[in-house]
C-alpha cells in the first residue's frame, strides 16, 4: 500500500499527488469515482485526471467507476497481487464473498477455486467478470438467505463473507459452486469447529427441505461425529422435502437413491447400493 509518495511522484500533478496520499493516509486502496470528484473542479476533469493516472501506472481501473492504487512495490514493470476477496468485496459493496471462495477461507479445502463466487440480493450484469486474471461470479439470492456475513479483513482491507456455518449451509445448497458434492465432503472431514446450534438455526432461516437431504445424507455418509446426533438427524428428516432431489446438484440423474434422505446419489464414487 502507497505510505509515502515522496521522491516517486515525479510526473504528478498537485491534485493528482494530493489524491493518492489523501487516499493512501485514509487507507483507501480501492475507491470509486465520486471519491475522486472534490479534487478537481468538475466531473470530467476528475475522470481525465483517473485515466492519466491508470495510463501512469498510479491506478488499476477495475470496472467502470472503481479504481485501485497501484502499490509501490509493483516496481517499473507494474506487477503485484492483491486479494482478490478484498476487490470482490467492491465489485459488489452490498453482497458477500461465498460458496467455495468462503469454504477455502475458512480453511475447510486446499483446492483454491479459479473464481471468486459473491452472492447478492440483487441482480449484476453481466453476473461474471475478469479482472487482472480473476473471474468473479455473482450469484442473486433471496433476501431471507441472505445473513451469516462476517467481516475480515486482509492488509488492513475489508472483507465481506460467510461466516463458517453459513459457508457450509450454502455448499449443501449450491454444490455445484463448491467444486461439487465431494469436494463439500472435503470441507466436512477437515475437522474444523462447526456450531451445531447456530446451523440448526440457518437451516430453518433457509427453509430448504434439500439442503437437509443433503447434510443428513453426508452427516452420515461420512461419519461425522456431532452433538445429540440422533434428535438432530430425526428432526432434519422430519424437515426434508417431498420428492427425490440431486445429491450433487448438476450432476446427471444416475446412480441409487437413497430413499431414507430421499436423495439420489450421483456421485460415482459413493456407488453403494
Amino acid at each position: 500500500m502507497i505510505t509515502n509518495t515522496e521522491g516517486v511522484s515525479k510526473g504528478l500533478g498537485p491534485q493528482e499527488r494530493l489524491l493518492l496520499t489523501s487516499l493512501a493516509g485514509e487507507g483507501k486502496r480501492i475507491f470509486r469515482v465520486d471519491e475522486a470528484l472534490p479534487y478537481w473542479s468538475s466531473k470530467q476533469q476528475a475522470i481525465n485526471a483517473l485515466a492519466r493516472l491508470v495510463k501512469k501506472g498510479w491506478l488499476q481501473r477495475l470496472e467502470r467507476g472503481l479504481y485501485m492504487i497501484v502499490p509501490l512495490e509493483a516496481g517499473p514493470a507494474g506487477q503485484w497481487t492483491d486479494d482478490p476477496l478484498v476487490i470482490a468485496t467492491h465489485l459488489q459493496p452490498d453482497g458477500a464473498v461465498a460458496y467455495w471462495s468462503a469454504i477455502h477461507y475458512w480453511n475447510l479445502t486446499e483446492q483454491v477455486p479459479r473464481t471468486v463466487f459473491i452472492q447478492s440480493l440483487r441482480q449484476r450484469n453481466p453476473s461474471q467478470t475478469t479482472i487482472l486474471g480473476v473471474t468473479y461470479k455473482f450469484v442473486r439470492i433471496k433476501k431471507d438467505r441472505f445473513f451469516g456475513i462476517v467481516s475480515r479483513s486482509s492488509e488492513g482491507l475489508k472483507i465481506k463473507i460467510t461466516d463458517r456455518e453459513k459457508s457450509f449451509i450454502d455448499a449443501c445448497d449450491r454444490p455445484d459452486l463448491c467444486g461439487g458434492i465431494l469436494q463439500v465432503a472435503q470441507a466436512f472431514k477437515a475437522g474444523e469447529p462447526i456450531d451445531w446450534d447456530r446451523m440448526d438455526s440457518y437451516l430453518k432461516k433457509m427453509g430448504s427441505g434439500a439442503i437437509y437431504k443433503r447434510l443428513g445424507y453426508m452427516i452420515e455418509r461420512l461419519n461425522i461425529s456431532i452433538p445429540n446426533i440422533e434428535d438432530r438427524l430425526q428432526n432434519w428428516r422430519q424437515s426434508m422435502s417431498q420428492g427425490v432431489d440431486l445429491l450433487d446438484l448438476g450432476g446427471l440423474q444416475i446412480g441409487y437413491v437413497k430413499t431414507k434422505w430421499r436423495v439420489r446419489v450421483n456421485v460415482p464414487a459413493w456407488n453403494e447400493t
